[in-house]
């Protein structure tokens, strides 16, 4: 049997279809042919009942063997694993958050001379959010104490978190009532590990509060200070118009894809892409220019801070090499496929690691310094054209690409929705209550080869923006409904329902808005807190009608963020497949319980319609909530009536 054929089709983006049946002629194994190959996968992994945690394991939880050899149940087995991938989550966003504070810290102290603060306005809110007097000082000295500040939230053991300050009163009073506000960023990661050791806590509830403590450190501890420190150092983004898929790339041009996750080192290649003696070297290879795009979060952060164009998103990685026209892959960290270099030894590219933390066999690594970030992006380059000539006619470059506008930060969308002196939330809450807008949903998350690439990202985000749902997307769910054309105003008028498409057409905006990167979820946290703050809806975050998804997950960040979510107060939805299972009474609390303590729970549906009709209905269970699920007849009041008001 041909295993090619056991997915009947891998994606609905028809560049990479059409690159798919290249790489099968040029004798390239992908991504689905791996899966295929691992079919049938192994249903205890997939419950989350498979356990190897010491080497009396590994055990399997079945009726004929209900506990493992230690006693271990299923419920303690599959919460383990639920919380490990949670601190795993947790630890890969929070390092990236580390990295940023770091190199911060430096600029703030002159340390480093290729990057500067862009964004002085958001240095002084973030030194205010932090406790920091900044009158009669310096810009550096401000930076420098609010670099310390946040480099110190990982490493801190006791106390909260300094952005916890930032979430509604209501919901630090939950927290701080269920014991579960973080104390440090690190010592979340590093009690979660322990907790989930053989022999140390066997309580699935207890293990699930610590979790949520972990995830919490994320969304509100390492997670939202990359996105804030980013904004300091690269620019706060504002709308920008970009294209989006593997169209993108140029036959005449060198091609250079940046895919990872952490910014640093992509500013840099936007910045020696643009170096003189450069693009003369490569004119000289009888190249017309150099060509920069973006693969995955790294896509998404120099497409909304520069306009860079986006190749795609995480499964289209090793179809961009199949296209025969990418010089070099320089990478970071997270969402990287071994497989790249050997898929690029079937043609001219180059991969290149960057950082000591993913380093890949087959790869060339060249270690990035922000000591001498220019230079080390400078020789990137320099590399990528020298491989320019090496190019084979094996070339094919898909004609698809699509316009977009990215660019939504919370202060974008502030601006926009009241002015530069007038900017609130307030219009959004008005138009929620008023019912022109049903709800807000936030869809985000990864691709999964187990689905049909993009399918499920755009038939959930259709089916929410006909139901008037305004969707806020990050990563790789933003790409892939931008290349459907979704993140374009004129989305509005053929896809929205009738009230969510005439207040985007009086905004200007379109009915899915990019936010950014995987890091970046920490903006829609802060979006709802300014819903919150705006008035209306309610006093927590739990009484919004908002919801969140990840219906082609396959991450453990994606756990870490869907459990601060959750643990936000939050209805939370993912597809695809479900961890816990294979334990009735862990996804009981998960599912049901959890809502009574948190105010937000989680839910599993595969369909990803069905699921978008499971946050339509949290959404109007929120309305009815709130008194807002009737639309209000308009009354005029005569002169009488006024009078009985004044009375009151």
């Amino acid at each position: 049997m041909d295993k090619t054929n056991i997915i009947k089709k891998e994606s609905v983006d028809t560049a990479v279809e059409s690159l798919l049946e290249k790489a099968r002629k040029d004798g390239v194994e992908t991504v689905w042919e791996r899966l295929a190959a691992q079919s049938p996968q192994c249903s205890f992994g997939e419950q989350g009942i498979c356990c190897r945690s010491c080497s009396m394991g590994p055990c399997r939880i079945r009726k004929s063997a209900p506990k493992g050899v230690c006693g271990a149940t299923a419920d303690t087995i599959a919460a383990r694993h639920f919380v490990k991938m949670i601190a795993a989550g947790t630890a890969a966003h929070s390092d990236h958050g580390r990295a940023v504070a770091e190199l911060f810290l430096a600029v703030a102290k002159n340390e480093v001379s290729d990057y500067r603060i862009k964004d002085e306005k958001k240095l002084m809110q973030l030194a205010g959010d932090f406790g920091i007097k900044t009158e009669g000082k310096k810009k550096d000295e401000i930076a420098r104490e609010v670099g310390e500040i946040a480099l110190a939230q990982f490493g801190q053991q006791k106390g909260e978190l300094a952005f916890i300050k930032k979430a509604p009163a209501k919901r630090q009073e939950i927290w701080r009532k269920m014991g579960i506000v973080p104390r440090g960023i690190d010592r979340e990661i590093a009690e979660t590990m322990h907790r989930t050791v053989m022999g140390n806590d066997q309580d699935y509830q207890n293990l699930l509060l610590q979790g949520s403590r972990c995830a919490l450190s994320d969304g509100w501890g390492g997670s939202m200070i990359a996105t804030e420190l980013q904004d300091v150092l690269f620019g706060t983004p504002v709308p920008v118009r970009g294209q989006v898929n593997l169209g993108v790339l140029r036959e005449d041009e060198i091609n250079i894809i940046v895919h990872g996750h952490e910014p640093l080192l992509s500013e840099m290649i936007v910045v020696a892409a643009s170096d003189k003696e450069l693009l003369q070297l490569a004119k000289g290879k009888g190249a017309k220019g150099i060509n920069i795009a973006g693969m995955c979060c790294s896509a998404n952060e120099i497409l909304m801070r520069h306009g860079i164009p986006v190749a795609g998103n995480m499964l289209q990685q090793e179809a961009a090499l199949v296209t025969g026209a990418v010089e070099v892959v320089v990478v970071d960290v997270q969402c990287i496929m071994q497989s790249l270099p050997e898929t690029a030894k079937c043609y001219h590219t180059k991969i290149i690691t960057t950082s000591p933390k993913a380093k890949i066999p087959g790869a060339i690594h060249v270690n990035f310094d922000e000591h001498t970030a220019l230079n080390s992006a400078k020789e990137i380059v320099r590399r990528a054209i020298e491989n320019f000539s090496n190019r084979t006619k094996n070339i094919s470059i898909p004609r698809e690409k699509t316009d977009l506008i990215a660019g939504f930060s919370y202060e974008t969308i502030n601006y926009l929705l009241g002015g530069a002196f007038r900017g609130s939330f307030k219009p959004l809450n008005d138009n929620i209550i008023n019912g022109r807008i049903r709800g807000v949903a936030g869809v985000v998350g990864c691709n999964n080869p187990k689905v049909t690439q993009d399918e499920n990202h755009l038939l959930m985000v259709k089916e929410l923006i006909k139901n008037d749902v305004m969707v806020l997307q990050t990563g790789c769910s933003a790409i892939a409904c931008a290349k459907a054309g979704l993140m374009l105003p004129e989305a509005a008028a053929e896809y929205a329902g009738a009230g969510l498409a005439e207040v985007c057409e009086t905004v200007g905006i379109p009915p899915v808005l990019h936010l950014g990167s995987c890091v970046d979820n920490s903006r829609i946290l802060v979006a709802a807190n300014e819903m919150v703050k705006a008035g209306g809806l309610g006093e927590d975050l739990s009484d919004l009608p908002v919801a969140g998804a990840a219906p082609e997950w396959m991450s453990e960040k994606a756990i870490a963020i869907g459990q601060y979510f959750v643990a936000s107060g939050v209805f939370t939805v993912f597809g695809v497949t479900w961890p816990t299972l294979g334990s009735e009474n862990l996804t009981r609390l998960l599912f049901e319980e959890m809502e009574s303590t948190l105010k937000g729970k989680w839910a599993f549906e595969p369909d990803p319609i069905k699921a978008a009709q499971l946050m339509i209905k949290h959404i109007d269970k929120k309305r009815k909530a709130l008194g807002i699920d009737k639309s209000r007849e308009r009354v005029l009041f005569d002169m009488a009536k006024r009078r009985e008001l004044e009375a009151v």
